[in-house]
């Protein structure tokens, strides 16, 4: 590790588990400058122009619109705030790059077109891609002259994406390679001017390629009929003998993985920003309509079962967007730590995604089933008219689905955090057995009597708890897999537990770090709705947390080590008991009251 980031404060990824984040470092959304306010009123805008008048188009995939409209963003250098100047980006830090994807979230099917141009369709070329590449493409995909698609999946191979059959061999002359096979599932494939493929050279070395549109053999299939985003383009392409230039491929030969592993952890980043923005959008279109529906004679907003769901979702929405910015930041400072080292623009953002990896995946899962719950409730608030096509409702309910999916599903990126976790602990890199090994010698000991103290002392006490939680129970797991007891390859479901906690906890940090620093503000805020949506968090993580370590505990304990980590389930998990039902009416009055989500 380099001098700087040895110094630097900043938390390493992971460390979150075993140390207290300080409320100074973390970035809020309530901190945006002059200058990112302004960009994001410009993407706004944008989506109240381009976006919610052309949606019917859009879904119809009319006159390839979605590629029409990423030219538009890229007038407004909107397809490369992210890169670097040299090439005809913005060079705009994390945080507003972050920002971006965030308010962009509500445009439905189009997300997918700008997410697959400014991130997997450049990334690879940015990250590794030869000088002429980057010349040569990438200056074309941000000025929106090219389009691309990224070429990973195929019929047998989705989550094992290395098990991929399409394969290029090198032509007698040596001076190209033949690839033959089949993709599939390929967003933006319709209208793209280049694909990034992987395929095995000779059979065996998984690789990436960069394949041109008008390339003879290259073909596609027809449009995809999808449950929702049906105003993306989803498409098979195949290659029959196509004839790829050597200097075409992408970073090293036998080193594709590296490529395809390191961009999904900034798709998975980003699909949490643009999970969050669609969630937002959605909660105060829900609002909307429960101020304006009334059944018997009032607006169905003053009932409890519906404030109920608005302050639900408004609290599940302000939980992925805290934990989102405060990775955004993370990175943030670990990249410019980076750079204050002569690191490359380049090699420094893809070194602080991938220090990053274990928040990304658990930010993909978070953002994911954030905005399904939203969609869901928001569909039920409309009642039948959530279910007519006629409104949006129902469109945003299966647009929604499919964030669970890609990216890396749910439950795999569920196994990825804890696997990821352990494998760091394995390396040296981050120490979970001193920590784990300490909760152990304090479970022998008296619990301390008497409540915390200071403001948020409850709060702190109760995440600090936490992390002793999960530390107990996967130190607990880890232990017996290294003395022979248990083989965690095969015990998927105490690795699901173990992960759930975790996303638990880094929420509950992340709310409780913004809205500590929302009380520092000169800025006042409303304090009180602020510190409802973290007690209702606190109260429910507090429930399911216990739940899941005493299901994962159940799981591979027995007697008296069982009744031991029982014992300090019990004790690692209280939180004093909260008005919920005042919490939530609070929230939601205040939604009502402002007619939109207004966190």
């Amino acid at each position: 590790m380099s001098e700087v980031l040895a110094k630097s404060k900043t938390l390493r990824g992971g460390e979150f588990l075993i140390r207290d984040a300080q409320v100074s470092d973390t970035f809020i959304p309530e901190s945006f400058n002059e200058e990112q306010l302004m960009i994001k009123s410009t993407v706004r805008d944008f989506l109240e122009a381009e976006i919610f008048p052309n949606i019917d188009k859009i879904e119809k995939q009319e006159d390839h619109i979605a590629a029409r409209l990423l030219e538009k963003l890229a007038e407004l250098g909107l397809l490369g705030h992210h890169m670097p100047e040299a090439y005809g980006g913005l060079e705009l830090d994390t945080n507003t790059d972050t920002l971006v994807s965030d308010v962009l979230g509500p445009a439905g099917a189009f997300t997918v077109s700008f997410a697959v141009q400014t991130g997997i369709g450049m990334l690879p070329i940015l990250y590794y891609g030869t000088e002429e590449q980057k010349e040569t493409y990438l200056t074309k995909l941000i000025s929106g002259e090219m389009k691309a698609a990224y070429c990973l999946t195929e019929p047998g191979s989705g989550s094992d994406a290395l098990a991929a059959k399409t394969r290029a061999d090198l032509s007698e002359d040596g001076s190209h390679y033949i690839l033959n096979g089949q993709k599939m599932w390929i967003s933006n494939a319709g209208f793209a001017d280049l694909y990034i493929v992987f395929a095995k050279i000779d059979g065996d070395k998984f690789t990436g390629l960069i394949v041109p549109r008008d390339s003879q053999g290259l073909t596609l299939g027809a449009e995809e009929e999808k449950l929702g985003i049906k105003g993306s383009s989803t498409r098979q392409v195949f290659f029959e003998n196509v004839k790829v230039p050597k200097e075409n491929v992408l970073g090293e030969i036998g080193k594709g993985h590296l490529i395809a592993f390191n961009v999904l952890n900034v798709g998975r980043f980003k699909l949490n920003a643009m999970c969050t923005g669609g969630a937002k959008e959605l909660t105060s279109r829900a609002v909307q309509y429960a101020n304006e529906r009334e059944q018997f004679k009032q607006p169905i907003a003053n009932f409890g079962a519906i404030q109920y769901k608005l302050a639900e979702m408004a609290i599940r929405t302000f939980a992925s967007e805290s934990a989102l910015y405060r990775t955004s930041q993370l990175m943030q400072s670990w990249n410019k730590a980076l750079r204050e080292e002569g690191v490359g623009f380049a090699e420094a953002k893809l070194q602080a995604a991938e220090e990053y990896a274990i928040e990304c995946a658990m930010l993909k899962v978070i953002g994911s089933e954030a905005v399904d719950f939203v969609a869901d409730e928001n569909l039920q608030i409309h009642g039948g008219m959530g279910y007519s096509e006629e409104g949006s409702a129902a469109r945003a309910y299966r647009d929604s689905r499919i964030n669970r999916i890609y990216e890396g599903t749910n439950e795999i990126n569920r196994l990825l955090t804890v696997d990821m976790l352990f494998r760091r602990a394995l390396k040296g890199s981050l120490d979970i057995v001193g920590p784990a090994w300490a909760v152990q010698k304090e479970l022998a000991s008296m619990p301390q009597l008497g409540g915390a103290e200071g403001p948020y002392g409850e709060e702190i006490k109760a995440v600090k708890d936490f992390k002793k939680a999960i530390l107990m129970v996967a130190g607990g797991a880890a232990k017996m897999q290294m003395d022979g007891q248990l083989n965690l390859k095969e015990e998927q479901e105490i690795l699901m537990n173990v992960a759930n906690m975790m996303n638990d906890l880094f929420q509950a940090e992340s709310i409780l770090l913004r809205v500590m620093q929302l009380q520092d503000m000169d800025k006042r805020h409303d304090q009180a709705v602020y510190d409802a949506i973290l007690r209702v968090f606190l109260t429910d993580a507090t429930a399911r947390i216990a739940k899941e370590g005493q299901d994962a505990v159940a799981s591979f304990t027995e007697g008296d080590l069982q009744r031991t980590f029982l014992m300090g389930l019990k004790r690692y998990t209280k939180y004093p008991p909260t008005n919920v039902k005042a919490a939530r009416r609070l929230i939601a009055s205040r939604m009502i009251e402002a007619n939109a989500y207004c966190f």
